[in-house]
């Protein structure tokens, strides 16, 4: 090899070594400031407490502050346009999944693309949702609710929280012939009020926000739609130890970064996630709320949301669901 043959050879090494090694060095020291996590939900609920828990223990990883902003409205549609808008590598999404995959669908115009434009890093928790019917009705199981539905076309009536039950509920209703109304509700109060009296005979919502009631008495559990039973309910079934899996419904919570963020520092924040994920304590701080520790990968994360994409997407034709302008 001649003189200039070698110097070219040696200049192309040491250029990929710079374009190679970057990005390593960029994501080891990683993070350099305060890091903010967008949260697109109000302060003082479910995923918000887990936002706050990871903040925590992820700032004592780091040796930086992490601090949750709180940027509710619009069933998260306002934070994640707010994040989306933030050009800072050391801000983060933290939600629950429904902003990548129910949006998608719901949705017929957003000012982003879900999909391409966040990146899941991992996941951390699923919210526990459960179904239940009023306490003043004579159904005691899932069973029994599918037999009355059944006996009684149109007579019952049902209502939920919204991303998830509305596909999965309704489209095991759908497809099990069942003739039941659904009840749209804009406020959350209205709908336990009018579950208590009598006025909805069954309600799927997240576990926490429904045990209040079933301890006064005013509504009663049929099943947890997550794959294993709550500490909070230990006596309630999953919906597949009642007979019915296709009611499994489980809402992950994770972080997201931005399109453009590179695999090494995707893979290294993860891998922090991961590890406070994996912490026994944290995982009794989060069922001690209704939610169910879930560390996973970024790879997994994201065959996870792509899965429920395609489910949902299936569902969404089962119910013809038409998505809003």
């Amino acid at each position: 090899m001649s003189i200039s043959s070698r110097s070219v050879a040696i200049a192309g090494l040491l250029l990929c070594a710079v374009f190679c090694w970057g990005p390593v060095a960029a994501a080891a020291d990683w993070p350099r400031r305060t890091v903010r996590l967008i949260a697109p939900v109000p302060a003082g609920g479910g995923s918000d407490f887990s936002a706050r828990i990871f903040a925590e223990r992820l700032s004592q990883r780091w040796g930086q502050p992490v601090i949750v902003e709180n940027r509710p409205g619009a069933d998260g549609v306002i934070g994640v346009s707010a994040f989306l808008g933030i050009d800072d590598d050391h801000t983060l999404l933290f939600s629950i999944s429904a902003v990548v995959t129910v949006h998608a669908i719901t949705h017929e115009k957003l000012s982003y693309d879900p999909v391409r434009e966040l990146v899941p890093i991992a996941p951390v928790s699923d919210i526990v949702l459960a179904i239940a019917a009023s306490g003043k009705s004579s159904i005691r199981s899932l069973d029994d609710l599918v037999q009355m539905a059944r006996a009684q076309p149109g007579k019952l009536n049902w209502a939920s929280s919204p991303g998830l039950p509305p596909f999965v509920v309704g489209g095991f209703f759908k497809n099990s012939k069942l003739d039941l109304a659904f009840i749209s509700y804009r406020d959350l109060a209205p709908a336990l009020q009018d579950l208590g009296e009598g006025r909805i005979d069954v309600f799927v919502h997240a576990l926490t926000v429904i045990m209040p009631q079933v301890q006064a008495g005013r509504a009663r559990l049929l099943a947890v739609a997550t794959g294993v039973r709550s500490p909070l309910a230990p006596d309630a079934p999953t919906v597949t130890e009642a007979g019915f899996p296709e009611l499994r419904m489980d809402g992950v919570v994770g972080f997201y970064g931005k399109r453009g963020m590179s695999d090494t520092l995707r893979d290294r924040i993860a891998s922090d996630v991961r590890a406070v994920a994996n912490d026994p304590g944290i995982g009794e701080k989060l069922a001690a709320v209704g939610q169910a520790a879930h560390p996973g990968t970024a790879a997994e994360f994201a065959a996870l949301l792509d899965e429920y994409r395609r489910r949902l997407a299936d569902l969404a034709k089962t119910i013809d669901f038409k998505p809003t302008q």
